[in-house]
């Protein structure tokens, strides 16, 4: 199998270059300077076992490719807001033997959120989700790395919205030299959610900075508590939290590497990038959906929303906020519902 990833970013770039790095054939999909970098350079790869170059075809459209083949993956690793265009681009792409990629070829789903493989539903015929740990940072154009070891990282990967097949089984097999962990699930949801209710600290890290003052910690805990009721309400089922650190255990260390500093998560790094958009639409932004169907206050998600969508619009610095000044903002809106 051809691996084609859809935004070779952090996710997508230290993915694509961990199977190049075993042996498969990948394309990476990209823009501006950073598919400029990689058709002048190549991927450069940094991971606790030292730092490689992967000279990858490096394309921006599937124009470049020519008709995709029967035996391409297509794996979407772009931000659920830029999804929408990447799905009509790449699912009307002729297939060699005839249809589209949208008829014919397997779309996974490594994103932040429940969304993206709902809209991927839409375009394609065979969905899989895919729930990604996987600290992994995208250091400058061209560039990528992942701290952790002995594992890179941990997928699930499920049929959306359920069941597996023998496609999945044949990918789990080739991220697993990579080396990832890539359990077969037949109830990816479940995992989609249990990694939303962690993911709604994103925005709290890319406000003030990374969670680590107690403050900051209690904050975090009463934003989840707040989703953790909603999905309860919804009736949605998710992985709970000893079923989550048995899946992980010991088998993801974060390690230093040099000349490659931490950032934060995908939030920070969106805003350190001053990319104009953020994903909190569809992490925090999410809970307020589900707290609007089902008749739940949610005014720490939606403040959260709020404010991480303020950030980026004004291309504010990430950890920026004062923790004081978010925590009273916290205390008023859940004084008085309603209220920006």
């Amino acid at each position: 199998m051809r691996y084609i990833i859809i935004g070779a970013g952090a996710i997508g770039g230290v993915v694509g270059g961990r199977l190049a790095q075993a042996g498969h054939e990948v394309v990476l999909v990209a823009r501006g300077a950073h598919l400029k970098a990689l058709k002048e350079h190549g991927l450069r790869l940094t991971v606790p076992d030292g730092t490689s170059v992967h000279r990858l075809p490096a394309v921006e459209s599937p124009d470049e490719l020519g008709p995709l083949r029967p035996d391409d993956v297509l794996l979407l690793a772009v931000k659920t807001q830029d999804s929408p265009d990447a799905l009509r681009t790449w699912g009307a792409a002729p297939v060699e033997g005839g249809g589209t990629a949208a008829e014919r070829l397997p779309l996974l789903c490594a994103q932040n959120g429940v969304e993206g493989p709902r809209l991927a539903l839409r375009v394609f015929r065979r969905v899989y989700a895919v729930c990604v740990w996987l600290p992994a940072t995208f250091v400058e154009p061209g560039a990528v790395s992942a701290a952790g070891t002995p594992l890179t990282g941990i997928l699930h990967l499920g049929r959306y919205p359920h069941g597996t097949d023998d496609t999945l089984h044949r990918i789990s097999a080739d991220l697993e030299k990579a080396p990832f962990e890539a359990p077969v699930v037949p109830d990816v949801t479940r995992w989609l959610y249990a990694k939303l209710l962690s993911n709604l600290g994103n925005a709290l890290e890319a406000l003030t900075g990374p969670v680590g003052s107690e403050e900051v910690t209690v904050l975090y805990d009463r934003v989840r508590a707040e989703a953790a009721a909603v999905l309860d309400a919804a009736g949605i089922a998710y992985a709970g939290a000893e079923e989550q650190r048995a899946a992980r255990g010991d088998k993801i260390t974060l390690v230093p590497l040099d000349g490659v500093p931490r950032g934060g998560g995908s939030t920070w790094q969106s805003l350190a990038r001053g990319t104009g958009t953020i994903e909190a639409d569809h992490l925090n932004g999410e809970i307020a959906l589900l707290g609007r169907l089902h008749g739940v206050p949610t005014p720490l998600n939606e403040l959260l929303q709020h404010l991480a969508n303020t950030f980026a619009r004004e291309r504010h610095a990430p950890g920026s906020m004062p923790v004081a000044e978010l925590v009273g903002m916290a205390n008023s809106a859940t004084d008085h519902p309603g209220c920006p």
